[in-house]
């Protein structure tokens, strides 16, 4: 079955089912779709752990972590390592930072925060290769990884939400 709407363009027509699911109301993409789409999301984006794992692995991770908050905000924790430049002055300063070659992975405050996501649009159309930190600090903060502060370096305990309470991987 078919929905349409008398306005809505043949692109934007959903197949449905019956409405015994509202999960299955608008029925699943198509295989090849969905893969289509869940590989783009990968491109776009990386998780906190997969960070964090790359970070303290040796050698050279392969990227540069950025900041885009406020200084108020970087002084409250930010990530070891991480390079503050605050979305607003990315057109001016990020050449002095940042290194073309070298990937970006951008992050804010957390998932209700749209900042890494306006950073990595505004460092994506100066030229540079940028991804978009899911979670933000929130999620480095409340996984239990290290962060820096203005008085030093902080740790907080695991959120067993969040993260595997008796393992550093979560399978995934």
């Amino acid at each position: 079955m078919t929905a349409t709407s008398p306005t809505a363009p043949a692109a934007l027509t959903a197949t449905t089912t019956p409405a015994t699911s509202p999960v299955l109301r608008v029925a699943p993409a198509a295989p090849a779709d969905a893969a289509a789409y869940f590989r783009a999301s990968l491109v776009f984006h990386a998780d906190v752990s997969d960070v964090a794992a790359a970070l303290k692995a040796d050698g050279d991770p392969g990227f540069v972590v950025l900041d885009s908050r406020s200084t108020e905000s970087w002084d409250q924790g930010h990530i070891p390592g991480a390079i503050h430049l605050p979305t607003a002055l990315i057109a001016e300063q990020a050449c002095r930072l940042l290194d073309k070659n070298v990937p970006v992975v951008t992050y804010c405050w957390g998932p209700g925060c749209n900042g890494a996501t306006r950073a990595a649009l505004a460092l994506a159309e100066l030229g540079y290769q940028v991804k978009e930190m899911l979670g933000g600090f929130e999620y480095w903060a409340r996984e239990g990884f290290a962060f820096e502060t203005w008085q030093g370096t902080e740790r907080r305990d695991a959120d067993p939400l969040t993260s595997p309470a008796e393992s550093a991987n979560c399978g995934c």
